[in-house]
């Protein structure tokens, strides 16, 4: 999977907004449809509170948080799956990330033109999930045509369509319906068998509710609707105020926007959720190293054990690798620094089958 989140949703629904709010990196917005047409790429430093406390405890020269990439992805409209609006090239970007990010505008404002001439969030997520669910379903249609065909003169080919045929079916009849697949919640092994369509309905989502001022307190309607929606994907929910956090991010200092925020009654920024549900989503978990030199955290997917994650630092990390001492971050924050942790005896050493957790601290034991 791709590691990177794709900023999604109809024309003038607040995408590039809300991408230039995340990376504090410019993308043209406008209001009229298709402003963006090529995808606007930024790297994001993910919020991490727990790097804060580390840099706290165990100063150092430099602090390095972790990163998440976001793509900025022109509107779908209706029609996008037969090539409408440029749907083709927009689609073909969106297959290309690992997270959707689908925003929906929630607010009301009629300087702001809406593609569809109303406010109806039920709606515009149906038409996103149509047109990509029929984009899918040629894709499945055309693997499932030519592997039919193949079984006709291959046992080894017959064999595979036992096992991957029933899946897409399963999928087929799910997209025909305009309904994205990853509502069928597939098991991990049905997931492998069409791992190689990089169907779109397939990729995680996170609903991005876009609201005016007024409704950044308190859920409104439209943002309810979403949330209903959501929850039967089973897919977090954030929600934004582009107009605000676009203002923040063109203020020019920390402390300018550490004001802001207080004025506004916000504890931070609503963009900070976005990017946590984005990186977690990916399935990107964090460890970190600490020293004099440089506090990081450090970017591995879940599940990994200790040789793969010294990889991540460097490949004769894991080449080398012996052992891995480890403690946590809690116990840090607790014991006060890594000495009183370890005369607590909360500091321990892992081998080569050790799942490395998130939140971990862990310096590598190597030898090349």
């Amino acid at each position: 999977m791709a590691l990177n989140c794709g900023i999604v949703g109809l024309p003038n629904v607040g995408k590039s907004t809300i991408f230039s709010a995340v990376t504090s990196a410019p993308a043209e917005a406008a209001n009229y449809p298709f402003c963006t047409i090529d995808p606007n790429i930024g790297i994001v430093s993910v919020p991490d509170k727990r790097l804060d406390e580390i840099s706290r405890l165990i100063p150092s020269k430099k602090v390095t948080p972790a990163t998440v990439e976001f793509v900025d992805i022109a509107g779908l409209v209706k029609g996008a799956s037969q090539g409408e609006g440029l749907g083709n090239r927009f689609l073909a970007s969106i297959r290309e990330v690992g997270v959707i990010a689908h925003v929906v505008r929630c607010f009301e404002n009629p300087d702001i033109i809406h593609v569809s001439n109303k406010i109806d969030p039920k709606s515009d997520i149906e038409t996103i999930n149509i047109e990509l669910s029929l984009a899918d379903l040629e894709t499945v249609e055309k693997r499932y045509e030519k592997m039919t065909k193949m079984s006709r003169v291959s046992k080894e080919q017959q064999k595979e369509n036992e096992k991957v045929l029933p899946v897409m079916e399963k999928i087929k009849a799910c997209l025909s319906e305009g309904i994205p697949a990853r509502t069928l919640n597939l098991d991990e092994d049905e997931l492998a068998l069409v791992y190689d369509l990089h169907l779109m309905t397939l990729k995680p989502i996170i609903y991005v509710c876009n609201v005016d001022e007024d409704g950044i307190s308190e859920d409104n309607e439209y943002v309810k609707e979403v949330r209903e929606i959501a929850k039967g994907e089973n897919a977090p929910v954030v929600v934004i105020c582009g107009k605000i956090e676009s203002e923040i991010a063109a203020l020019d200092s920390e402390e300018d926007r550490k004001e802001f925020l207080e004025a506004a009654g916000l504890s931070e920024s609503g963009l900070n959720p976005l990017i946590r549900a984005a990186y977690s989503s990916l399935g990107l978990r964090t460890f970190f190293t600490a020293g004099p030199d440089e506090d990081r955290a450090w970017t591995f997917r879940a599940g990994s054990k200790a040789p793969q994650c010294a990889g991540v630092i460097h490949s004769d990390f894991e080449k080398g690798f012996i052992k891995a001492e480890v403690y946590s971050v809690d116990d840090l924050i607790e014991y006060g620094s890594e000495v009183h942790v370890r005369e607590a005896g909360k500091l321990r050493l892992e081998g080569k089958e050790y799942v490395v957790q998130d939140g971990d601290i862990v310096f590598f034991r190597f030898n090349v």
